[in-house]
């Protein structure tokens, strides 16, 4: 596995470009950002107050949602789970359904893998995802008096939590510092040259060492987001970017 490279810096001057003429890309012309530099530090905090005033209009992520109505890292690790590779809107019906049936985790024992299953369908993987819930809940009632952890390191040692859940749970439920790494984030950070990576765990690995540690917690949200508004994977909205003219736009051939 690669290691994973420190901020990438250019001789190039920034480009000053503003205005409409200047956001407006054609779909099928090829992207010349040769004059912009990769984001660094100073720049990233920039971009993230820019993304912050322009995510009021944007849907905001559901476990974002879900920490913010709820404040319980129950609640948080659990849906976590259920949105892995399922859309944020199947997720947003399927955790208040099972919620409302069980929010802890001896009541969610009590339900069994079954009723899991029905009351979260039709989620990714919904059976698997059920015997995953189940076999948590055992875990966190013998292992940690029935509470969830707080830490990245302890929420790792149960089965079927990634670093992307651990990181969600720590950051979103108890606010503590993390870096979430899920598609968005890594396509976005590469994408302004943040980090050159090429999985996920590399992009976290780097983005704890580029990305100053006030913007930790929000990083995900906000990228998650942008990226599935307006940084889109194949043919991004540069047009309607708040932070377009800061963007040296990566590995990005068309726009639009």
């Amino acid at each position: 596995m690669a290691p994973a490279s420190k901020t990438l810096r250019t001789a190039a001057p920034r480009s000053r470009a503003t205005g409409a003429a200047a956001l407006t890309v054609s779909p099928r012309s090829r992207i010349d950002r040769s004059g912009i530099e990769p984001v660094d530090r100073q720049t990233v905090g920039r971009m993230l107050r820019l993304l912050r005033r322009a995510a009021k209009g944007w849907n905001a992520p559901v476990m974002a949602l879900e920490a913010a109505e709820h404040g319980d890292p129950f609640r948080v690790l659990i849906g976590c789970i259920l949105s892995l590779r399922t859309r944020d809107e199947t997720t947003a019906e399927a955790a208040p359904r099972l919620f409302a049936e069980a929010s802890t985790p001896q009541a969610m024992l009590n339900l069994g893998e079954d009723a899991i299953a029905r009351l979260i369908y039709p989620v990714g993987f919904y059976r698997t995802k059920a015997a995953v819930i189940v076999g948590i809940c055992r875990e966190l009632i013998s292992r940690f008096g029935a509470s969830v952890p707080d830490s990245i390191d302890a929420l790792l040692t149960l089965k079927g939590v990634g670093r992307k859940t651990a990181n969600l749970v720590v950051t979103q439920a108890y606010g503590k510092p993390g870096i979430c790494v899920d598609t968005h984030v890594h396509r976005i950070s590469n994408r302004w040259g943040l980090v050159r990576t090429r999985a996920p765990d590399e992009t976290e690995t780097a983005l704890r060492k580029a990305l100053p540690r006030r913007y930790w917690i929000e990083y995900n949200s906000l990228l998650v987001a942008f990226g599935q508004t307006i940084c889109q994977p194949l043919s991004p909205w540069c047009s309607r970017c708040p932070v377009a003219d800061l963007c040296p736009r990566l590995g990005v051939t068309r726009a639009r």
